[in-house]
């Protein structure tokens, strides 16, 4: 085709709040546990990319700053006055790495039948290769539950092939 080329995935770096627990003594209260862990329902975007996977340098330079950052917030404590009183917060990293949004010809969203590049955004294929440098997330995590409510409810009773 004509135009700049389109990498094969944009890349999605971000991350989920699992599970808050508070100490209490020697036992741990759990404040909140996410149910459902889902990619599209409770991750929270922290940056987003057009790159191929196997562009090592590109995904490095993005996202080394990221993983140092979360690597200092390990060894870190952070600290709040709630209620007047002092509280002291540590973060607790389980996993790693990046998700990758499907953009390929043969899997992902545009087989599913989708134009859009990502599940983050409303840009198609042919918008993000005429502008790849402003492609960014514009749909909130608000907007994302909606759209997920209609797909797995199907309130217009769409059938597969639609």
């Amino acid at each position: 085709g004509s135009g700049p080329a389109v990498p094969e995935k944009a890349v999605r770096f971000s991350f989920t709040i699992m599970r808050i627990t508070v100490a209490q003594g020697p036992q741990e209260v759990k404040v909140f546990e996410e149910a459902k862990p889902n990619s599209e329902l409770c991750c929270k975007p922290l940056c987003l990319m057009l790159a191929d996977e196997s562009d090592h340098e590109t995904l490095t330079a993005i996202l080394s700053p990221l993983i140092a950052e979360r690597e200092a917030m390990k060894t870190s404590q952070l600290k709040l006055e709630l209620g007047g009183i002092q509280r002291t917060f540590q973060f607790i990293f389980r996993g790693t790495g990046y998700d990758e949004k499907l953009v390929r010809e043969v899997e992902g969203l545009e087989a599913s039948g989708s134009v859009y590049i990502c599940t983050l955004c409303d840009a198609t294929r042919l918008e993000a290769s005429q502008n790849l440098v402003f492609h960014s997330i514009t749909r909130s995590h608000s907007e994302n539950l909606q759209r997920y409510e209609v797909w797995r409810s199907n309130p217009y009773h769409e059938s597969v092939e639609e």
